[in-house]
């Protein structure tokens, strides 16, 4: 399988070198977390060749003996080189029975410089302030970018041209090499059954799988719609599928527990306060809602709208949709002290969609930029004092 540096989330783990913190890499099944792990251990072998490295893969017949916490600790102990840069990284940490005590004690010895990766049915983000209570940073990643997308094919012109491919492909790397459509979706379904059964199923002792394979489906086709447990059930019971919202509601925390589905709460912009109703909710890669449910409906709006939100996630910004009396504002990005305002649409080549868009924006009154995201095709231009980008460009990273 070819393999491209992902240098966003080399970056990220680079500026948490020899952070007193366990480093815990997650994301979505197949989203690259091993491969990562991998990158990053190239690269300490190269530029810290004197550094001591601890390397275990639980996916390797290797390290069947030390698969309970007390051989875990006892292995990585002997290991230990005094007088030294010690780092010790540890693939599949699930596979060994209670690794979080010997994660825990080794951490509090403070002689290690210490990276995870698992199964999200054992390092979900909820479980890890229980398993590493304020001792842990997430790094959080995600399936293949449409920048990434570009740099595995070495496409490097007619960028828009290449959108759609990348909406139906998606970014798990591992169906790329499948050249046949059919199979690359067979591949995109044995990664969704096994995150169903695995890391939920399993999990969460989950008897009524059909209804969870049902509201998946549902939140999947209606990606970028604002909804709520309680709507869901009755649009439910209605179609004789009998359910509640407590169990809806625990069934979509489940789901965006094991990153298939990312939860955006609404904020409102003139109140400032968070809004408690109607959330949206994003899928991780669309490339499951097209094997799923196939490509009839395309919808590229609400599509769109969905990769603007994961790079949104991807890009580090915390996300929200905005709310201006009446109007609806796509996303608000906050990272630090930026902000942003976004609208997503398919084409505005209508003036009245154009104005359309724009008028929740200008109705916005502070400084904080403003911008449209659309299928443009062209550079960027302003309207109104609001930045009028190309898709595909900004997802290049390109805000010219």
């Amino acid at each position: 399988m070819k393999l491209i540096e992902r240098t966003l989330y080399l970056d990220r783990i680079k500026r948490v070198r020899n952070t007193p913190d366990i480093k815990i890499i997650t994301g979505i099944r197949r989203s690259g977390k091993s491969e990562l792990m991998r990158a990053y251990l190239k690269h300490i072998k190269e530029t810290e060749p004197e550094t001591n490295l601890i390397e275990i893969d639980y996916g390797n017949l290797k390290y069947d003996d030390i698969k309970d916490y007390k051989s875990l600790y006892s292995y990585v102990e002997n290991n230990y080189k005094p007088n030294t840069k010690n780092v010790l990284m540890i693939d599949e940490v699930q596979l060994c029975h209670k690794f979080e005590i010997a994660v825990n004690s080794l951490h509090n010895s403070k002689k290690y410089d210490i990276y995870l990766t698992g199964s999200n049915a054992f390092l979900l983000s909820s479980d890890l302030s229980t398993l590493f209570t304020g001792r842990f940073i997430e790094i959080p990643i995600f399936p293949f970018s449409f920048k990434e997308y570009l740099e595995y094919f070495d496409i490097k012109d007619n960028f828009s041209n290449h959108l759609e491919n990348y909406l139906k492909a998606g970014g798990l790397a591992g169906s790329y090499l499948y050249e046949n459509e059919e199979d690359s979706n067979a591949y995109i379904k044995n990664v969704y059954t096994s995150l169903i059964k695995r890391d939920l199923v399993d999990r969460y002792n989950i008897e009524d799988i059909s209804l969870l394979d049902t509201l998946t489906k549902f939140l999947m086709d209606n990606i970028s719609n604002l909804t709520t447990a309680n709507n869901i059930s009755n649009i439910f019971n209605n179609k004789k599928i009998k359910t509640n919202h407590v169990t809806i509601g625990n069934y979509i925390k489940y789901l965006c527990n094991a990153f298939m589905f990312y939860k955006v709460k609404r904020y409102d912009i003139r109140g400032k306060k968070h809004l408690e109703i109607n959330d949206k909710y994003y899928l991780s890669d669309l490339s499951f809602r097209y094997s799923m449910l196939g490509v009839r409906n395309m919808d590229y709006g609400r599509a769109y709208e969905n990769i603007v939100a994961i790079e949104l996630l991807r890009r580090g910004y915390d996300v929200y949709v905005g709310k201006l009396y009446e109007k609806e504002i796509d996303f608000i990005a906050l990272k630090g002290s930026e902000k942003i305002y976004i609208q997503v649409s398919d084409n505005i080549s209508r003036e009245e969609t154009l104005k359309r868009e724009l008028a929740p924006l200008i109705s916005i009154k502070d400084a904080y930029p403003k911008i449209i995201l659309a299928n443009t095709t062209y550079p960027m231009t302003i309207k109104d004092g609001v930045k009028i980008f190309d898709l595909a460009r900004w997802l290049m990273g390109d805000e010219n």
